[in-house]
């Protein structure tokens, strides 16, 4: 009964069609989506580089806009007029007119200052204890106004002992009595010889000055630009509601020389934001601006659907690939794989009809030339058998034709030996009855045409077996010369199979070489980069069909394996035979030389019959000489009782060598069913 098929999918050429598929849809998806995030990457990257330019350009414009109004702080500092006249204030012996004078000229040059920069909203100089009446300030401001937000403020500025402390930017200026927003930078204008001359010198700058220095700021198309304080909070922003609060999004710390001052983080909510930031040399603070991701990689998302573009072209390529090599390899493989299997099941008259010159179609020429080695051997060994069952058959036959005649033998030499003994009564009651001779002789006449006609017999049947003997011994040698030319044929097969194993290594050798070619070819590829990645799969398709190819050169060789382990049967149930059949043949010569044995005592036992057919005539002539005659019976009767024995007694030798004899032919004729049971299952 044929095997059942296997089931499609497990075939080889559904095996290739999907790995070549599933390789090329990955490898193309794989590609698409590493460019798509390469690409935004990239682009992100970029932008950070260019971000972080404009922003460290932005943050120089806002340390030399500080720098400014801290070195106009400085020159308030240092200027000896400005001081005079802030001692002269504050000296009570002073006279008013003087007193009124210096106040003027303070209020002069603080005018003058907040005049000649727009982007300044006032300019002050306030007493320490916050008198509005002791404080100066540029023309059209609000008065000083003291409050706790004010003191902490004031404090700072203490703390600062005569540098500079800025402060963020307030909706409403540092007093919270203007309209918009403003930021202020604090020093104290110390006087060690006056300390009551000390003033608190506030510089407020519009908050609109520094939009104007980050008007050309713009990260991505809905970016924010921030300042914040080392504690994270919004010292600017585009949004005044947020001035004051916690930034979601924070600074990271100092950066190295050489290191990137860009990263990505979500916002409030969850959206992924470009951070690019520059520390400022002002107050610690930190210039900070984002944009969403999106608004940079928007033009990568156009990869995305080239890349879908692309993975339903590969996988249409893939698709039409993946069935030529199903009819180009699977289905030759596949029937193959059939053939084999019927050949597996004893038709050897299965073949191929590969033309291609590759592998395949050499492995099919192949199995074709092994199939027909194959079906000669098989066919010459199960001639071999049917003449060895024709020989034992035969042999058979004769050994029961011998075993008969034995037994015909036997049983005449019984009646010759029962006839003797009535001789031998006979002759004693002939010395006591001399007066019944004349009866006695023409019973002694009978009885002597009786073993003359026996004796006959006896020697034709002596005649037949010694020639079945002979035509025995000629079949005999036959069978031998049979076993011979099985053990020859025997032996061609077993050559014929190393002939196989011969054919079969080289093409192991073939497989494992196209392996190292495949791996040899994965390592150039490799090294190839991007343009050797088509030759990565078909080096790995090259090492499946290998891979493959060796699976089936294996069961090859399982089949020659299991033909030979047959053929090493075959070969000893012949070695076994073969001492038989030559004990047979001894047997059968020695059963023969019994024969020529009986023949001679046959006709000698004629001659004895002669002889007593003569004495019988000369008792009838000479009646007066009958107790020398009967003298001369008695011995001769004596003489045939002693024959008689003897051609009993090898009578049975024979009866029993043919029973032997039988018996060998039985298992002969068994012995040559089994080797042709053995080859039934080849159809050569």
């Amino acid at each position: 009964m044929k095997r059942p098929r296997n089931v499609q999918l497990k075939s080889v050429g559904v095996k290739l069609f999907v790995i070549l598929f599933s390789t090329i849809v990955l490898l193309s998806t794989v590609l698409g989506i590493t460019s798509y995030y390469a690409a935004k990457g990239i682009i992100t990257d970029e932008v950070a580089a260019a971000s972080s330019q404009s922003i460290v350009q932005a943050a120089d414009k806002l340390d030399f806009l500080f720098a400014e109004y801290e070195a106009l702080s400085r020159q308030f500092a240092v200027d000896s007029a400005l001081k005079a006249d802030m001692e002269l204030v504050n000296n009570p012996a002073a006279g008013t007119v003087a007193k009124v004078a210096a106040e003027d000229r303070i209020r002069r040059k603080l005018d003058s200052v907040k005049g000649s920069d727009d982007r300044l909203i006032a300019i002050r100089l306030v007493s320490r204890s916050l008198v509005d009446a002791q404080s100066y300030k540029s023309a059209g401001v609000s008065a000083v106004r003291d409050g706790e937000d004010i003191q902490s403020r004031i404090k700072k500025i203490d703390e600062g002992k005569g540098q500079p402390v800025w402060f963020p930017v307030l909706d409403k200026g540092f007093f919270g009595m203007y309209s918009e927003s403003s930021m202020t930078m604090g020093r104290l204008l110390r006087n060690i010889q006056n300390p009551a001359a000390e003033y608190y010198m506030l510089i407020e700058i519009k908050g609109s000055a520094l939009t104007d220095v980050l008007s050309n700021l713009h990260i991505g198309q809905t970016g924010e630009i921030r300042i914040l304080d080392p504690q994270g909070s919004i010292v600017y922003g585009a949004d005044n509601a947020l001035l004051g609060q916690a930034s979601y999004i924070q600074a990271a710390a100092e950066p190295l020389d050489g290191q990137e001052q860009s990263f990505t983080a979500n916002d409030e909510q969850g959206e992924s934001q470009l951070v690019v930031y520059q520390p400022l040399a002002t107050g610690g603070w930190t210039l900070l601006g984002y944009a969403p991701v999106s608004d940079f990689t928007k033009s990568a998302d156009k990869l995305l659907y080239i890349t879908l573009a692309v993975v339903l072209a590969a996988a249409l390529i893939a698709l039409l690939i993946g069935y030529i090599l199903v009819r180009l390899i699977g289905r030759p493989l596949g029937k193959l794989a059939r053939l084999m299997e019927e050949g597996e099941q004893g038709n050897l008259q299965v073949r191929t009809n590969f033309k291609g010159q590759d592998e395949i179609g050499r492995l099919g020429h192949s199995f074709n030339k092994m199939m027909e080695q194959i079906s000669l051997l098989a066919g010459q060994s199960s001639r071999s058998a049917a003449e060895v069952l024709a020989t034992s058959e035969q042999l058979v036959r004769a050994s029961g034709a011998t075993s008969n005649h034995a037994k015909e033998v036997a049983e005449a030499t019984g009646e010759i030996a029962q006839g003797a003994a009535s001789l031998a009564a006979e002759a004693e009651a002939s010395n006591r009855n001399v007066e019944l001779m004349g009866a006695k002789m023409q019973e002694v006449a009978g009885i002597n045409s009786i073993m003359d006609s026996t004796a006959e017999r006896v020697l034709t049947v002596s005649d037949q077996g010694a020639g079945l003997m002979r035509t025995l011994v000629k079949q005999s040698e036959s069978t031998v010369q049979m076993m011979n030319l099985i053990q020859e044929n025997s032996a061609m097969l077993q050559e014929s199979t190393h002939l196989i194993r011969s054919i079969l290594s080289p093409m192991i050798a073939v497989n494992k070489q196209t392996n190292i070619l495949a791996l040899n070819a994965s390592i150039e590829a490799v090294r190839a980069g991007a343009a050797g990645k088509g030759f990565i799969v078909i080096a790995d398709e090259i090492r499946g069909l290998a891979n493959q190819s060796n699976q089936s050169i294996q069961s090859v060789s399982t089949i020659t394996e299991e033909i030979s382990r047959h053929i090493e049967n075959t070969v000893k149930v012949v070695s076994e035979a073969g001492p038989q059949f030559r004990e047979q043949i001894t047997s059968v010569r020695e059963s023969s030389i019994i024969f020529e044995s009986v023949r001679t005592e046959m006709e000698a036992f004629l001659e004895l019959i002669g002889q007593s057919s003569a004495s019988v005539a000369e008792l009838g002539r000479f009646q007066r000489q009958f107790g020398e005659s009967m003298a001369s019976v008695t011995s001769v009767v004596q003489q045939t009782s002693a024959s008689t024995q003897e051609v009993a007694s090898m009578s049975s030798q024979q009866f029993i060598v043919s029973e032997e004899l039988v018996a060998l032919s039985a298992k002969l004729e068994e012995l040559a069913e089994n080797l042709k049971q053995s080859l039934v299952s080849f159809e050569g």
